[in-house]
């Protein structure tokens, strides 16, 4: 063999070698990514996009994850708590990465609508763009995303109705919404894999009827919108909960004795419009409960003795603090009290105890003089007692 055709055999040989140890991104997702680099900068102080040289293989990227020569993760920004994040748009070129699972952008300043491409993108399971600046509605063709598992679209400044095409994903495990503007009603949901939804902080109204959301959920917050009409036979069907929050709405009728018994640390449903007496049924192992701004009456539960911190403010109940109350009180067992602005006659504690530091106990503004004083907040106001005419009146 003559020297010149040795040394072009042996080129093509280290040629071939090199193209087989070499992964070469399928062409369609190369080019995508760069129409996604060319839409987004760094912030100042963010170097995310310095691993993002198309002269190099694109898999090594930082926030690039491959298989077969295609993008199956994409995570935009640097990933560290507190680092810059990104500013530009989303280009709708997203939507090539057929074989994409995971797409996730770091908070920034990424403005404009979310691509209608997304919705091209059948094997996403984990969908999370928060803490932007993300407008328009939610696109309805998302409904479409069938394996679609982890939606989170928090913080932004998102508009319109949420999609009732969402709700009949059959794959959803956590839906986050909160902090936007959006409105309209609730869908229903039915994902009996869905264990997180969190709304709040939007402008959703309307019932949610007694089948509305799946018993499979643990954390539901609805709080800070205007939903209305009563939950007494939702939230009996809802006995995983282990975190409940329904405050700043208009929700009315009682509330269901059995959720006091639920797995829940932290239960809130303050400021709505809840009527009618509070009766656990059995024991309470809530460590914060908050019921203040309602018009809930009747005698205050003996059960709830348990609860670390107890909001029961700015209600109808009548009657004398039980004595459970001040021996835990007393204890220290009971770090917040709140028992001010309701009609309650009397409270069984002796002017001489001393409530420990650690506890708080405000009982102004009811019917009677309070029998030791208490630092109260200041909107509990300066008057220690209910005037008689509106005890004589109220008759719970």
């Amino acid at each position: 063999m003559k020297p010149d055709l040795r040394i072009l055999c042996f080129s093509l040989y280290l040629l071939a070698q090199f193209i087989t140890s070499f992964s070469i991104m399928d062409p369609i997702d190369f080019l995508a990514l760069q129409s996604i680099r060319k839409s987004l900068e760094d912030m100042p102080g963010s170097n995310y996009f310095s691993s993002w040289d198309f002269t190099s293989d694109p898999c090594n990227f930082a926030g690039v994850y491959c298989e077969n020569e295609k993008v199956i993760a994409l995570n935009l920004g640097d990933p560290r708590a507190g680092a810059p994040g990104l500013s530009g748009r989303l280009h709708p070129a997203i939507g090539k990465l057929s074989f994409l699972v995971e797409f996730t952008v770091v908070p920034g300043r990424i403005m404009g609508a979310l691509p209608g491409t997304l919705s091209q993108l059948k094997s996403l399971k984990f969908l999370a763009v928060s803490r932007n600046f993300i407008s328009h509605e939610i696109p309805a063709t998302l409904g479409e995303l069938r394996e679609l598992r982890t939606l989170d679209l928090s913080y932004n400044q998102l508009t319109g109705t949420i999609p009732w095409a969402l709700g009949g994903l059959p794959s959803l495990t956590n839906v986050i919404l909160c902090h936007n503007h959006l409105t309209g009603s609730l869908p229903r949901f039915d994902s009996q894999m869905l264990t997180r939804l969190d709304v709040k902080h939007n402008d959703l109204s309307g019932s949610i009827g007694s089948d509305g959301l799946p018993s499979s959920l643990q954390y539901l917050s609805l709080s800070w919108n205007r939903f209305s009409g009563p939950v007494d036979y939702l939230l009996p069907r809802l006995n995983r909960l282990n975190y409940l929050d329904l405050s700043l709405n208009q929700f009315t009728g009682s509330i269901p004795g059995c959720i006091f018994g639920f797995p829940i640390t932290n239960l809130q449903l303050e400021r709505n419009q809840f009527t009618g007496p509070v009766l656990p049924f059995g024991s309470v192992s809530i460590q914060t409960l908050d019921l203040s701004h309602n018009m809930l009456y009747g005698e205050v539960s003996p059960l709830f003795a348990t609860v670390q911190n107890l909001y029961l403010n700015n209600n109808r109940f009548t009657g004398s603090v039980p004595t459970v109350f001040v021996d835990r009180l007393m204890a220290g067992n009971i770090r917040l009290l709140y028992l001010q602005h309701n009609f309650l006659t009397g409270m069984p504690i002796n002017s001489r105890d001393e409530i420990p530091l650690s506890s708080s106990l405000c009982l102004q503004y009811n019917c009677m003089v309070p029998p030791v004083q208490t630092p109260c907040p200041i909107n509990a106001g300066t008057m220690k007692t209910r005037p008689t005419s509106q005890c004589m009146e109220w008759k719970g």
